[in-house]
């Protein structure tokens, strides 16, 4: 066919199907040199703004973790409820169904991923489906697979049909060799996670197909997240998101990290906000394809103190988790996300008294707390 044969054979290559011996049909795909829209400023915003007839086609995978649901509520209301698909392996709850348009989707059925992408037109890829790090440490050949071989698949689609490719990061991704006060954007990193040995691997592959095969990559190194509508799950940074439910339900706190263990956060507003910005800050603004990014950091203690400043009676003991512990010690404690404030113009709009403030307005007034802690 001389559509296929005017590709590239370095192109026809990386459309290669891993360990199917065969080649996957294709269509003329404009891969090499991608330049994204030129688009005006919106200081509103701190980013860029699409007109009516330029708004993008989003596909969110994993979508139904702790910042799917959030980043298509967000995409939606800027672009639109029916240009974002919100997609994952799960069943989703009534309320996620009914807001907008929801598909199953997964990484590792390559056919049915590329499918969607090209019956939804889809422009803009949030790849957020991973294992993260203690489910990992579990079952570490899942984690290989669902992390790695499901990369490689969005790598190849995003490649093939000219997305605009975001994959997350963390702070995982760094190791006890790395410098951790402050950690740069650029450094030693030897993590000891299946999870942030993935992430490494997913930052490496990214920047390797943008400069090889000029896929628009983009990448954002997350801290420790904070939310109120998310459950804590047991993870290293899920302290700071339980202090507020427990403070709340018995007035008393027993933290699992010392109280001198300092590492960056975010609230999820600002991180949401973030990835929204990278995906459509201007390429010629991007001196790299991998940030990091932070709001504050603080420890233990510092929270305590704050959440005290509205329930002075919370109770808090420090009952130190070993294994969550060497993790802590093995991240950054702050992150240096200068790069983003100077290249995109990140900047957070929550340091730690607003997120206290935010985190109770949310989970309910704090006027009843005291005589809780008092039955307690």
């Amino acid at each position: 066919m001389p559509a296929i044969k005017s590709l590239s054979r370095a192109v026809r290559q990386v459309l290669q199907k891993p360990g199917c011996g065969c080649q996957i049909a294709v269509v003329p795909v404009r891969c090499v040199g991608f330049s994204p829209r030129q688009v005006n400023l919106d200081a509103s915003f701190h980013s860029v703004s699409f007109s009516e007839t330029e708004h993008p086609r989003v596909l969110i995978t994993g979508g139904l973790g702790q910042l799917g649901v959030g980043l298509a509520k967000l995409l939606r209301k800027r672009f639109g409820k029916n240009n974002v698909i919100l997609s994952d392996i799960r069943k989703p709850p009534d309320n996620v169904f009914y807001s907008g348009p929801f598909i199953y989707s997964d990484i590792l059925d390559y056919k049915n991923l590329r499918e969607i992408v090209v019956n939804n037109r889809i422009t803009w890829l949030f790849h957020y489906s991973a294992l993260l790090s203690a489910v990992g440490e579990a079952n570490v050949p899942l984690a290989r697979s669902v992390n790695i071989t499901g990369l490689h698949n969005i790598l190849d689609i995003a490649a093939e049909h000219s997305l605009r490719l975001f994959v997350p990061s963390t702070i995982g991704a760094f190791g006890p060799t790395s410098p951790r006060d402050p950690t740069p954007d650029l450094c030693i990193q030897r993590p000891r996670t299946i999870y942030g040995v993935s992430k490494v691997h997913a930052e490496l592959m990214g920047e390797y197909y943008h400069y090889r095969y000029g896929l628009d990559f983009r990448c954002l190194r997350y801290p420790g997240i904070i939310s109120a509508d998310t459950q804590p799950g047991g993870g290293t940074t899920d302290y700071a998101v339980q202090i507020f439910h427990d403070a709340i339900k018995t007035g008393k706190f027993k933290c699992n990290l010392k109280p001198d263990t300092r590492l960056p956060m975010m609230y999820i507003d600002d991180c949401l906000r973030a990835t929204l910005e990278i995906m459509e800050a201007p390429a010629e603004q991007l001196s790299m394809r991998t940030y990091n990014i932070s709001a504050m950091s603080f420890t233990p203690e510092e929270l305590t103190q704050e959440v005290q400043k509205h329930i002075p009676e919370l109770q808090v003991t420090y009952n130190v988790d070993a294994v969550r512990q060497a993790i802590a010690d093995s991240w950054p404690m702050i992150f240096d996300d200068s790069n983003a404030r100077q290249d995109w113009g990140w900047k957070h709009d929550y340091d730690l008294p607003e997120l206290v403030n935010t985190m109770f307005n949310f989970l309910g007034s704090v006027n009843s707390v005291p005589r809780l802690a008092q039955l307690n």
